[in-house]
């Protein structure tokens, strides 16, 4: 299992150094493979298409953050960190928004996101009678806000010092969850 982490990441690093010069649409599999020394076959043991491995590296790099940090005391510090995976590997996202366009990375930052505001409002949640669909409708709100930000801040060169972002977000978010809870439970007594 190791080893199959090891070719993965062989051929994730090459992807990222590939797409520091190269539009992502442009990149082949055979580019990869070369740049790794694996063969195509290798590859596709591994994944499926270019997008999947593409997939790969986000999840196991940037959403990491986000899946280590699931709680009410510690999110800032997992998207804190996700910014910060952004700045450090800018070239490979902006290429990465640029190619696929935001609505696809909108769609892949979805996912994860919602994963990682569930666990949080089922955190806060724990012990009322807040009924699950409306649980739902708190990270469906909230979902769409983060990534927003998130691509708008990529969009504009990523300027803003990601503590300044994640201080503001904060200043949104904390408690407006917990209340957002209190009240429903109340008008629904």
């Amino acid at each position: 299992m190791a080893n199959s982490y090891m070719t993965k990441q062989l051929m994730a690093d090459s992807l990222k150094k590939l797409m520091e010069k190269i539009p992502f649409s442009k990149i082949s599999i055979q580019n990869i493979v070369d740049g790794c020394g694996i063969t195509r076959q290798a590859f596709y043991y591994h994944f499926q298409d270019v997008y999947e491995l593409l997939g790969w590296i986000y999840n196991n790099e940037a959403i990491y953050y986000l899946e280590q940090h699931k709680t009410y005391e510690n999110w800032k510090e997992g998207y804190l960190e996700a910014f910060r995976y952004i700045e450090k590997n800018k070239a490979f996202c902006m290429n990465t928004l640029h190619s696929i366009g935001r609505d696809h990375l909108e769609r892949f930052l979805f996912a994860n996101t919602s994963n990682s505001l569930k666990q949080i409002v089922d955190e806060i949640s724990e012990g009322t009678k807040i009924s699950e669909e409306y649980k739902k409708f708190i990270v469906d709100f909230y979902t769409p806000a983060l990534i927003s930000l998130v691509a708008k801040w990529m969009e504009e060169n990523m300027k803003e010092k990601p503590e300044y972002i994640i201080e503001k977000i904060g200043f949104l978010i904390d408690g407006t969850i917990k209340q957002a809870i209190i009240r429903f439970e109340e008008k629904h007594r």
